[in-house]
C-alpha cells in the first residue's frame, strides 16, 4: 500500500511539496492533513458530507484533499476563474457544508455567504474575509496525530462547463473499513510511473482541475516531490525543470504553444537530462505542435485521453504518436466502442460517439437525466466525444458531440477543419464553431490567431487561408467567414470556450480578455 502516511513515517524530512518559497516535508504535510481532518470532525462533518474549496495553488489544497480522503468526505475544488454566480451555483449544487477560500480571493468569494440560504461553515485561509471564520485557529487547535476512524472519502470534481452548466461527477464511497492505496492515485502511479522517492514532478496548471490535482496526490502517495507553479510562465517552467532536476511534468497543448514561442536562443539553451516523462492531455494537441515538441525534447511525451467522468483512458507515447499522428492512443482503462446515432456499434474507420465499457460507472450528482444522456443501453458511458478506431485499435477523436455542425444534413466536425487550417502558413491558433444559417441550418465560422513571429498583411493572410481551404476542404466544410482575433478564450487547462466564440459572433462583440 502506498500512502502519504507511509512516507511520513519512513522519511519525515523528505520534501513532499514546494509552492514558491513554501516547502513542506512529508512529516509536516502529514501533520497538516491530520489537523485538517480534525477541523472537519470539529465542524460536525460525517461520512458522505461535502466540502468545497476555492484556493490558489498552495500546499493546503493537497492537504484538504488528503484530509477529505481520510474523513469519508467528498471534496470539490472550485475554479478561481469562475464568476461569483458560478461559484454560488457550485456551492449550492454540491451541497457543501464547509467552504474554504483563499483570503487573497476575498473579492471573488465575499458575496457567497449571502447567496446561499442554508447553513454553511465559511472558512478563510491566509487572512480575513468578511463573513468567513479564520481557519488557522481551528488548525492550531486540532491534533497533528491521526484519528482512529478514517473511512475513505473521494473527490467530486465538476466538469469544465465548456458546453453548459458544470456537472458534479460522483461515485459511491468505498466501504468504511477499506484500506489501501487511494483510488485517486493507484492507476496514475502505474500509468505515468509517478511512484518512487526519486520522482520530482512539476505541476504547471491549477490544482482545482482533476488531472493536475490527481497526479499531485499520486506523487505524494508514491513518495516523490511535487513542485507547483503559482501560475504558468513558459520561461520559468523551463528554468524550474533545469534547476530542480524535474523528472516528470504535466502540460496542455496551449502551454506547448507558449513554450515554442519562446526565443530560439532560450529553447536551444534548454538542458534537462533528468526530464524523462512529459504528460499532456485535456485538449487536442495539433500534430505540428506535437511533432515540434518531440523534436525539441525527445521522445518523452505521453498523451492521455480521459476526462472528469473517468469512464476510460487511452495513452500514446512519442514513438507511437509519430507513427500514428493525430491519434490519442489505445485503451489502457476500459474498452473503446464507437457507436452510431441508433446505438449500434460501428466498425473501424467509421465515426461515431466514443464509449467505454469495463470501468466503474459514474453519475452526475443529482442529475439522473444527464447521466442517462451519457450512458448507452449496454451500460457503456461516454465523455461526449466523437471519433473512430483504425484497424489496429488506435483512437482518433473528431470532435465533441455538442460541437458537431450539421450543415445541409451533413455532419461536419470542427476539429477536422481546424487541423487543416493550422497547416496554413501564418496561422498560430484556430477554432471553428457552427452558427445558424437559414439555408443549411448551420454553417462553420472560423476564429484565427495569426502567428506572432510572422509579418503578415491581413487581407493577404485571409486570402491565403481561403485558397488553402478550397484546396483541402469540401465546400460545406469551408468557413465562409474567418475572423482574425488576438486570442482564443480558453479554460485554464487549455480547452477553447466555444460558447464565448458563439456569443461574440451572435452579438458581434469583441471576445472577453
Amino acid at each position: 500500500m502506498l500512502d502519504l502516511r507511509l512516507h511520513a513515517s519512513n522519511a519525515p524530512g523528505r520534501t513532499a511539496i514546494v509552492c514558491g518559497d513554501v516547502r513542506l516535508s512529508y512529516g509536516e504535510l502529514e501533520a497538516l492533513v491530520n489537523r485538517f481532518a480534525g477541523v472537519f470532525r470539529h465542524l460536525g462533518l460525517v461520512r458522505g458530507d461535502h466540502v468545497a474549496t476555492l484556493l490558489n495553488n498552495r500546499p493546503e489544497g493537497l492537504a484538504a484533499a488528503w484530509a477529505a480522503w481520510r474523513s469519508g468526505l467528498y471534496l470539490t475544488p472550485m475554479s478561481t476563474a469562475l464568476a461569483p454566480p458560478e461559484l454560488a451555483y457550485l456551492v449550492e449544487d454540491s451541497d457543501a457544508k464547509v467552504v474554504l477560500v483563499d483570503a487573497s480571493l476575498g473579492d471573488l468569494a465575499g458575496a457567497l455567504p449571502d447567496a446561499i440560504a442554508r447553513p454553511v461553515h465559511w472558512l478563510s485561509l491566509g487572512g480575513n474575509v468578511e463573513g468567513f471564520a479564520a481557519l488557522e485557529p481551528l488548525l492550531d487547535a486540532a491534533s497533528p496525530e491521526p484519528h482512529a476512524d478514517e473511512p475513505p472519502g473521494a473527490l467530486m470534481m465538476y466538469t469544465s462547463g465548456t458546453t453548459g452548466a458544470p456537472k458534479g461527477v460522483i461515485r459511491p464511497l468505498l466501504p468504511r473499513e477499506w484500506r489501501g492505496t487511494p483510488h485517486f492515485a493507484v492507476d496514475l502511479i502505474d500509468l505515468f510511473q509517478v511512484g518512487g522517492e526519486d520522482v520530482r514532478y512539476l505541476s504547471t496548471a491549477p490544482l482545482y482541475h482533476a488531472a493536475p490535482l490527481r497526479v499531485a496526490l499520486a506523487v505524494t502517495a508514491g513518495g516523490g516531490t511535487v513542485f507547483v507553479m503559482d501560475r504558468f510562465d513558459a520561461d520559468e517552467a523551463l528554468s524550474l525543470i533545469e534547476r530542480e532536476r524535474i523528472t516528470h511534468s504535466q502540460w496542455v497543448p496551449a502551454m506547448f504553444q507558449r513554450l515554442l514561442a519562446l526565443p530560439i536562443e532560450r529553447r536551444a539553451a534548454f538542458s534537462a537530462p533528468s526530464h524523462r516523462i512529459a504528460i499532456h492531455g485535456a485538449a487536442p494537441c495539433p500534430v505540428p505542435i506535437k511533432r515540434a515538441m518531440i523534436d525539441w525534447w525527445g521522445p518523452i511525451l505521453i498523451e492521455y485521453y480521459s476526462g472528469t467522468e473517468g469512464v476510460g483512458l487511452t495513452l500514446i507515447d512519442s514513438v507511437q504518436a509519430l507513427r500514428k499522428p493525430g491519434s490519442v492512443g489505445q485503451a489502457r482503462k476500459g474498452v473503446v466502442h464507437i457507436v452510431d446515432a441508433d446505438g449500434g456499434e460501428l466498425p473501424p474507420g467509421q465515426t461515431g460517439v466514443v464509449y467505454f465499457s469495463g470501468v466503474t460507472p459514474f453519475a452526475y450528482y443529482k442529475s439522473p437525466e444527464k447521466t442517462q444522456g451519457r450512458t448507452h443501453a449496454s451500460g457503456w458511458q461516454t465523455f461526449g466525444d466523437m471519433g473512430y478506431l483504425d484497424a489496429e485499435g488506435w483512437l482518433f477523436l473528431t470532435d465533441r458531440v455538442d460541437d458537431m455542425i450539421i450543415s445541409g444534413g451533413v455532419n461536419i466536425y470542427p476539429q477536422e477543419i481546424e487541423a487543416v487550417m493550422l497547416e496554413a502558413p501564418g496561422v498560430w491558433e484556430c477554432s471553428v464553431i457552427g452558427v445558424p444559417d437559414e439555408r443549411f441550418g448551420e454553417r462553420p465560422v472560423a476564429f484565427v490567431v495569426a502567428a506572432r513571429d510572422a509579418a503578415h498583411d491581413t487581407c493577404a493572410l485571409l486570402e491565403r487561408l481561403r485558397a488553402h481551404n478550397r484546396e483541402r476542404l469540401g465546400k460545406l466544410k469551408q468557413p465562409d467567414e474567418i475572423r482574425l482575433v488576438d486570442h482564443l478564450p480558453r479554460t485554464p487547462t487549455g480547452k477553447v470556450l466555444r460558447r464565448q466564440l458563439r456569443d461574440a459572433f451572435v452579438s458581434n462583440s469583441p471576445l472577453p480578455p
